[in-house]
């Protein structure tokens, strides 16, 4: 064989091997690359282990720790590393508002046995609650539930001008919200309220002092309004038209005892 000849296998042979080598490299995967994570700085807080409806009585096994990031933590969260027995120290306790699976437990979301009854729980500082009797063409076919908001009215009946009895409607208060139908203080999907024959107000204590007076006046009404008109800035039970607007006679009632004129109560 001639020199040349070898020169050109040996050339050959070599680009081969460097080919081979080369295409091995090249199908090698690449290296992994390890990503170390960071250790979340969190805190164990205590959490709803399921849902606690308005009212229910709450156990130990309603709660549970939950890890919770260290800078999301609110103040009036519980957390384990500061109440470590609070599981123990809230069994028992009602829930005063509805509290929701894996919810965070704050001290306002919960009252304890002998701090009152739910009902004074739920009840705003400085508002009173006071029922009045509702039937099913008083109260919107007994469909108004607990927490809805309606208009109470008063129809009573009234002297005209001329001495003839008539009957008169004025809107006593806007925007109250109704605790509770009969004994029930949280609404039941797809239920009606068939049994509850009295309905409780939240009011101020003036207003149920003037509710407490127009149910002996005559029959009063509830109007049920609208979820859309609770954003419209008005922030409880509002004064409505006063009793009489347009009748000259006035709206107070002046009690006669043996002769002598006492007290006028009025309903404005």
């Amino acid at each position: 064989m001639k020199r040349a000849q070898l020169i050109g296998i040996a050339i050959a042979a070599g680009a081969g091997l460097l080919a081979f080598v080369g295409a091995k490299s090249a199908m090698k995967a690449p290296p992994k690359q390890i990503v170390e994570q960071a250790p979340l700085d969190a805190v164990q807080v205590l959490v709803a282990r399921s849902d606690l409806p308005l009212g229910q009585i709450a156990n130990e096994a309603s709660f549970r720790w939950q890890d919770w990031p260290k800078d999301s933590v609110s103040p009036s969260f519980i957390t384990k590393s500061q109440r470590a027995g609070a599981m123990k120290d809230l069994s028992g306790a009602v829930a005063r508002s509805p509290i929701l699976t894996g919810e965070p437990v704050t001290e306002n979301k919960l009252i304890k046995a002998g701090s009152g009854g739910v009902l004074a729980a739920i009840l705003p500082p400085g508002m009173r609650a006071i029922s009045t009797k509702i039937q099913e063409h008083t109260a919107v076919g007994r469909l108004i539930l607990p927490n809805d908001h309606v208009d109470v009215i008063l129809t009573r009946r009234a002297r005209g001008r001329n001495g003839s009895e008539e009957h008169v409607s004025d809107t006593l208060f806007r925007n109250v919200r109704v605790l509770a139908i009969g004994q029930q203080i949280e609404a039941k999907e797809g239920k009606k309220n068939s049994e509850g024959n009295v309905a409780t107000l939240e009011l101020t204590p003036r207003q149920t002092e003037l509710l407490a007076l127009a149910n002996q006046m005559g029959e009063i009404n509830l109007a049920l309004r609208s979820v859309a008109d609770l954003g419209g800035g008005e922030g409880g039970p509002q004064s409505g038209n006063d009793l009489g607007k347009n009748n000259q006679r006035g709206n107070a009632i002046r009690v006669l005892r043996y002769g002598v004129k006492s007290r006028a109560y009025g309903v404005n």
